[in-house]
């Protein structure tokens, strides 16, 4: 579980998908990623997606 902040400044509470879980995917304080949120309460979502670094160097 992850407290996301978003970029309208709220927190929610966010948990890992399967998919990420299965590919081993690491996500680290200070990683942008991509949430789904729930339709039933706003506080809660999904992140199903890790987005790049754009200052990284690989």
């Amino acid at each position: 579980m992850f407290r996301v902040r978003l970029d309208n400044e709220d927190l929610i509470l966010g948990y890992v998908s399967g998919r990420i879980r299965r590919s081993f995917i690491r996500i680290l304080t200070g990683d942008r990623v991509k949430i789904e949120v729930s339709r039933y309460d706003s506080t809660r979502g999904r992140i199903i997606y890790r987005l790049r670094n754009k200052d990284s160097t690989d």
